[in-house]
């Protein structure tokens, strides 16, 4: 688990990790959103969209942009959906890269919802299954000039489930309805703080109990969990690597290790790149150095 010196470009508090983390996150939502070059529908609800940045720039050593599929955080809670990692995708873009950012259904059904619902279960995993079955179709339409064939996903915090879980629906159980017959065709995945084993999340409350809500509550978290825990469904046979800052107070550093202890159990390396001085949201921050770091890490597996 290789450390990586990354900086903050903005100032953070030193020595009192709450303020410091509250500067983060600040930082990472302050700028405005960036608007897309597309967006496309892949069904019929408001939130199973998906915005598409065309590249600016060059990614590598030239041809078609490998795509970069973005799926945001928030703790699966409504509130939080994909305006705020859309400086991230566009950051992306300016790298050369052809960005799809999904959206996906949050939070309970209704208006009662008061935005501390974590997740919609089963709709989350329909939209997330959903949107990468039509993605190919949708980038050849949106993003012709963008290559398939070099696919990575990758995902912020909740998002880094998703994207590992997306990663591993061919090794879900023979009953899940989101099962591939065969892995999925992704260059490799990179995972940024993700929520990655949850067994070990929900018994360090992160997100204020998120997993738990996420999978239904006590009774749905023992039924629902081999269908949605990444740390369950491995290997994946999939270039798979965790990038997480060392001062993540929001999904810590345990989190990660877990899920590739996990896979080294099960006869995979998954890869974890380890960030000096970095909490939870640099990662997803142009201001930040950190997010540097990532687009490097989405380089490596996208040629």
């Amino acid at each position: 688990m290789p450390d990586a010196a990354a900086p903050q470009n903005a100032a953070v508090p030193a020595g009192d990790p709450a303020a410091r983390a509250a500067a983060e996150e600040k930082s990472a939502f302050s700028h405005p959103a960036a608007v897309p070059d597309a967006t496309a529908a892949y069904g019929g609800h408001p939130d199973q969209v998906i915005d598409f940045y065309a590249p600016r720039g060059t990614a590598g050593p030239g041809g078609p942009a490998p795509v970069v599929v973005v799926l945001h955080g928030g703790a699966w809670r409504a509130p939080y959906d994909r305006r705020h990692v859309s400086p991230f995708a566009a950051f992306l873009a300016r790298r050369g890269f052809a960005v799809a950012s999904v959206e996906y259904r949050r939070g309970a059904e209704g208006e009662g919802d008061d935005g501390r619902t974590a997740g919609r279960w089963p709709d989350t995993f329909d939209d997330v299954a959903a949107a990468l079955d039509a993605l190919p179709g949708l980038v050849r339409r949106c993003l012709p000039q963008a290559d398939v064939r070099r696919t990575v996903l990758t995902g912020h915090s909740a998002g880094g489930h998703l994207a590992l879980w997306a990663a591993a629906r061919h090794v879900l159980p023979g009953t899940a309805p989101w099962r591939t017959d065969g892995p999925p065709p992704l260059r490799g995945v990179v995972a940024l703080a993700p929520i990655a084993d949850f067994a070990l999340a929900d018994e360090l409350g992160v997100c204020g109990g998120a997993v738990r809500q996420l999978l239904g509550g006590d009774e749905g978290f023992a039924r629902h969990r081999p269908y949605a825990d990444p740390a369950l469904l491995l290997p994946t046979g999939i270039a798979t690597t965790l990038v997480q800052g060392r001062t993540d107070i929001d999904v810590p550093q345990a989190v990660a290790e877990s899920y590739a202890e996990a896979a080294a159990r099960a006869g995979e390396v998954v890869g974890v790149t380890l960030l000096e001085d970095v909490g939870h949201f640099p990662l997803i921050d142009p201001a930040a150095d950190a997010c540097a770091v990532v687009a490097e890490e989405i380089a490596q597996l996208a040629w």
